[in-house]
């Protein structure tokens, strides 16, 4: 349970004072030897925590993925592998997995999303990148406007979709190769540019490094730039920024 539905419950007369005061009294952790999960972490930021399930061993990546499951009555796994996903549907039914962003979750059916959050792509190439942010801003509750394909090669492409993307409360924008697609962005909206560098591109390119130096520096105003191929940490951020925007309409 999160902490206002025990003081609902406290209020409606479901549960004792008592049982709400253990529940409180609990550690802000739930030690298992190899992991520690920061069970209050939604009570804090007003995100649950997410699981990174590269590199994690089988049993540990189960293990962890029920109990956050348990606690959340939802989950979210980022950068997990087909198998990774197969072993866990064969316990959780309710598992569901996009082999393009590489993402494993169970979502509460009757989430509501708010905001509009605009997802951009400079090539195709970009998308699994994308699709990491955008489906990561989606299951912690905003609505997502995909514009994928609309690089600076072919500048066109992208201010035919302007109107829609000037309408979000933020913009996320994935690109490649030289990365430049951010900057120009940055100087047709007025609202946040979150730029993902993405490492696809030619040698020159470095596995992401030149877009991420393109970013950096740009001169255009409002563009701030997370790690190379970083889609979950763009999708988080926009969210909080969306979040902002949606309460101060209110």
């Amino acid at each position: 349970m999160e902490a206002k539905e025990v003081l609902e419950k406290v209020k409606k007369g479901e549960i004792s004072i008592e049982d709400a005061e253990s529940f409180f009294r609990r550690e802000p952790f739930e030690e298992l030897g190899y992991a520690k999960l920061d069970t209050h972490r939604k009570i804090r930021s007003g995100f649950a925590e997410v699981i990174f399930c590269s590199g994690k061993s089988d049993e540990h990546l189960l293990e962890i993925f029920k109990k956050l499951y348990q606690k959340e009555g939802e989950v979210l796994g980022t950068r997990a592998s087909k198998d990774q996903y197969e072993l866990i549907h064969k316990e959780c039914q309710e598992a569901v997995y996009d082999p393009l962003s590489r993402i494993i979750k169970i979502e509460k059916k009757d989430k509501i999303r708010t905001g509009k959050i605009a997802v951009c792509t400079a090539g195709t190439a970009d998308i699994p990148v994308a699709e990491e942010a955008a489906q990561t801003a989606e299951y912690f509750g905003s609505n997502v406007e995909r514009i994928y394909d609309v690089g600076v090669s072919g500048l066109h492409r992208l201010l035919a979709k302007l109107e829609v993307i000037q309408k979000a409360n933020c913009v996320i924008a994935a690109a490649g190769m030289e990365g430049a697609m951010a900057s120009v962005l940055g100087g047709l909206v007025d609202k946040p540019v979150i730029a993902v560098p993405t490492s696809v591109g030619y040698g020159a390119n470095m596995n992401g490094i030149a877009a991420l130096l393109t970013m950096i520096n740009s001169c255009a105003n409002g563009v701030a730039v997370v790690n190379i191929d970083n889609g979950y940490g763009a999708g988080y951020m926009a969210t909080q920024i969306n979040r902002l925007a949606v309460k101060a309409e209110i």
